[in-house]
């Protein structure tokens, strides 16, 4: 049985360990972290090493490293760059940190659930009160959106009051993708664009060269050249050429953070030679998502 100081010194390890990227930690560091005398933290790490859960690494740039059974020891599970599953605060990513477990502590209703989340790196920047959102999760692509009401530094715990969660459907964009798209050419005036745009019910289209995508012609590229006097101009002429394009096996979680990430609204979805397939948008992915509408991950 661990004491409580060689957790908190284990769990300090794996936080540094993993922010590090794999590279070996000093004792002084850890020592700083938790504000405690160096020669207490080597002396642990005698006991902590005869357990089997850390191992020294010699030399002028060595240290300690965490073994799988540290982290068995502490609940957490040793999972790949791929399956980390990610936390974000104020739609930002934090960096070095990922979720290691996810406990339910009742589920009579999402509004009215707590979630106690092992966290796998440093708490220090998420505070009681801070809006969080968590995953999607590598197996069930589970989202969580809620409010930290505790925090375990000990045993790197946040307790969150989650007000939304959601399971997002493992279908691809080029399974949802509107297929039957309406697109401009280089020269169709602005004018007939807009014309088109108000027939379709629609803010926006990609713009076809050669049969591939050059740029995408929007409700926003039109108003900017009418408020800038260039209303006689070609589509090539006002089009936003940082398109962005996905391949059709692109998963909707990952399109949303796509989405996110970039403050887009539409994906255009085409081949390796950016021949167009179809085009996915916000609207496509939360008529998906049942009731996503609830659970704002796309927030532009």
């Amino acid at each position: 049985m661990l004491t409580s100081v060689q957790k908190e010194i284990l769990q300090t390890l794996i936080n540094l360990y993993q922010s590090s990227k794999g590279k070996s930690i000093k004792g002084e560091d850890i020592a700083e972290v938790m504000g405690r005398n160096p020669g207490t933290i080597r002396n642990q790490m005698q006991s902590l090493r005869s357990l089997g859960l850390v191992k020294g690494v010699p030399g002028p740039r060595g240290g300690y490293k965490p073994t799988i059974e540290a982290y068995h020891s502490l609940n957490i599970s040793v999972s790949d760059e791929d399956s980390k599953v990610p936390i974000y605060k104020n739609d930002e990513r934090i960096e070095d940190i990922s979720v290691a477990k996810i406990e339910f502590t009742s589920v009579p209703q999402p509004s009215e659930c707590e979630a106690a989340i092992k966290v796998l790196g440093s708490i220090k920047d998420l505070n009681l009160g801070d809006i969080i959102r968590i995953g999607p999760t590598p197996v069930n692509n589970l989202g969580i959106m809620g409010k930290i009401v505790g925090r375990d530094d000990m045993d790197n715990i946040l307790l969150v009051d989650t007000s939304t969660i959601r399971s997002i459907p493992k279908k691809t964009v080029g399974e949802i993708a509107s297929k039957d798209v309406i697109s401009f050419k280089m020269d169709c005036s602005i004018k007939e664009a807009a014309k088109k745009l108000n027939e379709n019910e629609i803010d926006g289209a990609p713009v076809m060269e050669d049969g591939k995508v050059v740029g995408v012609f929007t409700v926003t590229d039109l108003v900017k050249a009418v408020a800038n006097d260039n209303g006689d101009a070609t589509v090539g002429e006002v089009m936003s050429t940082n398109v962005v394009i996905v391949n059709e096996d692109l998963k909707i979680a990952n399109a949303i953070e796509v989405m996110l990430k970039k403050s887009i609204s539409r994906l255009i979805v085409a081949d390796n030679n950016q021949v167009l397939l179809g085009i996915v948008t916000r609207t496509d992915l939360i008529n998906t998502i049942t009731n996503l509408d609830q659970f704002p991950i796309i927030t532009n």
